[in-house]
């Protein structure tokens, strides 16, 4: 009797890990697949989300790239517009009349009359008692050499001295020879005298072929 009921033991404990095997088994299918449905799920959807991105950024390259056509569209009829403007400037100030003051000896846009520039240092009287011969700077006649003297200048010294203030004055002060000074350029001339030097005039004058 006893040797049966072993029988049997050994028998069921057989059955049993039959039917657990079998259980694994059966689990292993059901769960394995859905695990890996699981997985796949996974990956598909990260795949769907990458794709959206690109699209994203692809609309926002698009929407950049029409942006910068229009500036650059903009750009280039501002560009072919400003000649244009350019050229009608010079016209249109040309057509404006220049405002010509005249005897403007130092150019502050006022004619001052006398008070042009700034008055040089005079003279009461030529030094050592002999005036240089101021006949020599080319646009000193006789009637000019006496209003020099008039006004204090005697000698070449004086005149070469005269900055562009002062020569502003001897200008505006010239009775009947007003601008004299500075269209002759009497200062580039009284250097080259003053410091014994000559020139072309200076030349002719001392032939006696001037006066």
């Amino acid at each position: 009797m006893f040797r049966e009921w072993g029988f049997l033991i050994t028998e069921m404990i057989g059955l049993l890990a039959v039917a657990a095997l079998l259980g694994l088994f059966i689990g292993w299918l059901i769960w394995g697949r859905r695990s890996a449905t699981t997985i796949d799920s996974t990956a598909s959807n990260q795949l769907r989300d990458d794709l959206d991105k690109c699209r994203a950024l692809h609309r926002d390259k698009d929407a950049r790239i029409a942006e910068l056509e229009a500036d650059l569209k903009e750009k280039r009829m501002a560009l072919m517009a400003a000649p244009a403007a350019t050229a009608a400037a010079p016209q249109a100030a040309a057509s404006k009349p220049l405002r010509v003051v005249e005897n403007d000896f130092d150019g502050d846009g006022i004619a001052e009359g006398k008070n042009e520039g700034t008055k040089p240092a005079t003279l009461s009287g030529p030094r050592g008692g002999k005036a240089d011969d101021l006949k020599q700077i080319k646009g000193v006649g006789e009637k000019m050499e006496l209003l020099c003297n008039k006004l204090g200048f005697y000698h070449f010294d004086q005149i070469a001295a005269w900055n562009r203030a002062e020569v502003a004055w001897v200008d505006a002060n010239l009775e009947g020879f007003k601008g004299r000074v500075s269209r002759d350029d009497w200062v580039a001339q009284a250097k080259i005298l003053a410091a014994g030097g000559t020139t072309e005039f200076s030349k002719r004058v001392d032939k006696g072929d001037v006066y």
